[in-house]
């Protein structure tokens, strides 16, 4: 029955994602069992008509889900599933946030180990205060819409006025155009993607993995690299890190065919840390010369490679804040609309 899976999809968006597909199992088991009795009672299907009556009577989709969330004293079972997509999304927007604005502030000033260990502490502290905020006003309108229902007519008429007939129409596995992705695709990505990792790391003792041939005349070049390449190299790893434990989860977890947005923002969002290194870096220093005394004879080919480097950073991090930015933009726009068309 189409009307029964929109219905049961609608269910699922507003259920603890560790428990959706369980508890699922079990609701479509019980409605189905009581769609039968009703048929076989009136010894035909029912017609889409008396299918929305009797989805009426069970209730609409977050009600229903509010029985399968924990027990909530401060905020009740009408505001708690809106309350917890605002905070999700009121979270997310604030660590992206915090970290596009650490990132500047680090820019801005020389970048040490004790700066960036800083600003990561004081991130779990302003995440609390900001949800400490959306809790607050929603415990507020929580108490003043139990007390004074007449004043909050939207909230008292929203679950009396549902209809079936809005519930959205049901998704499709596959992304638009593209093939599904297959297990097999999956386990590769984790393969090579401990391959990467294993290449990576082996680069600052075997340089030719990186460099070819060019390695060899390493040695014997009148430059060095400056000393923002270690914690830029040991950031780039932790990102690689993140990334593979991240598709090893979804792999364990069965989630390998779901989309990765959260995981692109995520990643882009952190990425934006080192290329703040590297151009917060004094006088853009990228390369510095072995002996003072080759200036005059390398001074001018040193500055052309660092200013070259500087203007590459400046365009990876313009290209990476607008494509998370309008990566963030389409992620909430269409948790928004499918919220929505499911209330």
């Amino acid at each position: 029955m189409d009307l029964l899976d929109r219905y049961l999809q609608a269910v699922k968006k507003h259920l603890p994602w560790k428990r959706q597909d369980d508890i699922i199992a079990e609701l479509r088991a019980n409605l189905e069992a009581q769609l039968e009795d009703k048929e076989t009672g009136l010894g035909r299907p029912l017609s889409m008509g008396e299918a929305e009556d009797w989805l009426r009577q069970i209730g609409p989709p977050r009600q229903v889900a509010a029985r399968y969330q924990p027990q909530q004293y401060l905020i009740g079972p009408v505001l708690f599933p809106s309350y917890l997509f605002v905070l999700r999304i009121v979270c997310f927007w604030t660590m992206i946030a915090y970290t596009i604005g650490s990132v500047a502030l680090l820019a801005t000033g020389t970048v040490s180990e004790s700066r960036v260990l800083e600003a990561v502490l004081r991130a779990p502290g302003f995440l609390l205060t900001v949800a400490a905020w959306v809790t607050l006003g929603f415990a507020v309108v929580e108490f003043a819409a139990t007390r004074r229902p007449e004043k909050f007519p939207t909230l008292a008429g929203s679950l009396s006025n549902w209809t079936p007939s809005t519930l959205p129409p049901l998704e499709k596995e596959a992304i638009r155009g593209k093939k599904p992705r297959s297990f097999a695709s999956a386990v590769a990505e984790v393969i090579f993607g401990f391959l990467f990792l294993v290449w990576l790391l082996l680069i600052p003792h075997y340089p030719f993995l990186l460099m070819g041939p060019g390695a060899l005349y390493l040695p014997y070049s009148p430059f060095q690299f400056a000393p923002v390449w270690v914690p830029v190299f040991w950031w780039v790893v932790a990102l690689n890190v993140t990334q593979l434990v991240w598709r090893c989860v979804d792999l364990i977890r069965g989630a390998w065919r779901q989309q990765r947005r959260a995981e692109r923002i995520v990643i882009s969002a952190f990425g934006l840390i080192p290329l703040g290194m590297l151009l917060a870096v004094p006088d853009h220093a990228y390369f510095t010369l072995k002996n003072v005394t080759d200036q005059a004879r390398y001074g001018a080919a040193r500055d052309s490679i660092n200013l070259s480097i500087k203007w590459s950073a400046l365009v990876i991090c313009a290209i990476t804040v607008l494509q998370l930015l309008w990566s963030i933009w389409r992620i909430s726009l269409d948790c928004y609309r499918k919220r929505a068309a499911a209330m």
